[in-house]
């Protein structure tokens, strides 16, 4: 069957706190999607004047200095932590790579364990898990379709029947792939998989992946829900912005918020779409999350703040707020944490 989504978007309205927005889509529909989601951006995307001043500043990678740090940067992998269907775990692979262990499945966000992506150098710290040793994995969450976000070589790792949840207008880009199991969804929509619940919702960015595909698919973070007292929510990217106190209204009771510190400088080009590490700390506040896991630094150079930095203004931020050093989950790529039951 193939639906027509209309607009407003599926949940615009006001929405219960706590409570499901609606009842879970069917895996695997195949739906038909609006052209652009050019009217879901939360901020003028940049024009030419701006990409002039980018290209002219050459302020897009770390100097000479702010590489320094490198060799410092907090790689610790160690074996995935035992998960039974009780049990929720995470562990960090690197940038927004996660494993998630919940409700007995092992799902994987916006899985990238390639060494290069297009547009930037090398990784400068190796995927935190071996692929060989990733158990079966039951889904795949991808938050939008750059390419540090969504990478084929990765994908082709994967058997064709693996459920890939995505982005509405992301579908169709899977099963050119051969994925026959690809489920699209629109911000507040969700389908359940193995008594887990997946959420899609709303963030502060945009989507691009050629010079012809601007914003044609949409962009978003994910909350899982084992039904059972476990809530986790992946941001994927964003920048600061309305929607994390809507998310925490609308999603309570978050065991972990799994946030972006990274990719920020310089501000006047990035800080629409990437958080810096002061925006994740309000962001974290705004959700009201019982924990926060940084990601989206120590793995790429895709801006031009010290390598270092992103972790050292997030702890300094965090002191400052007085929220329990306990609670800030700031892992080596590699690390992971169970999740109390």
């Amino acid at each position: 069957m193939t639906e027509q989504t209309e607009r407003p978007f599926a949940g615009a309205g006001p929405a219960p706190a706590g409570r499901p927005v609606a009842a879970p889509r069917r895996l695997g529909e195949t739906r038909t999607w609006p052209r652009s989601f050019a009217d879901r951006l939360t901020a003028p995307l940049p024009g030419v004047r701006g990409m002039t001043r980018l290209a002219r500043e050459r302020a897009m990678r770390p100097n000479a200095e702010g590489l320094r740090g490198i060799h410092r940067l907090p790689y610790a992998p160690q074996p995935l932590p035992e998960a039974g269907p009780d049990t929720a775990a995470v562990t960090w692979a690197g940038h927004a790579s996660w494993v998630v262990r919940i409700g007995g499945l092992t799902v994987l966000t916006d899985p990238v364990w390639s060494r290069r992506i297009l547009g930037t150098p090398a990784r400068i710290t190796p995927a935190g898990v071996r692929w060989e040793e990733l158990p079966p994995v039951d889904a795949v969450l991808i938050s939008h379709n750059h390419y540090d976000h969504l990478d084929a070589p990765t994908l082709r790792r994967l058997p064709r029947d693996t459920p890939l949840l995505v982005p509405a207008g992301l579908g169709r880009w899977c099963r050119r792939r051969r994925f026959t199991c690809v489920t699209e969804l629109d911000w507040w929509e969700s389908v359940e998989l193995g008594g887990v619940r997946f959420d899609f919702v709303p963030s502060h960015h945009w989507s691009k992946r050629t010079l012809l595909d601007t914003c044609r698919s949409l962009w978003g973070g994910w909350v899982l829900d084992d039904g059972s007292g476990h809530r986790i929510y992946f941001a994927g990217d964003t920048g600061y912005g309305h929607w994390f106190k809507e998310i925490g209204r609308r999603y309570p009771d978050l065991d972990l918020a799994m946030l972006p510190i990274g990719a920020y400088e310089p501000r006047w080009w990035l800080s629409d779409v990437h958080t810096d590490p002061e925006e994740a700390v309000q962001a974290y506040a705004d959700l009201g999350a019982r924990a926060m896991a940084p990601m989206h630094w120590a793995t790429f150079l895709l801006s031009a703040e010290p390598v270092l930095e992103p972790l050292t203004r997030l702890r300094t931020a965090w002191q400052q707020a007085g929220y329990p050093r306990g609670d800030l989950w700031d892992l080596p790529v590699g690390g992971s944490r169970v999740l109390a039951t």
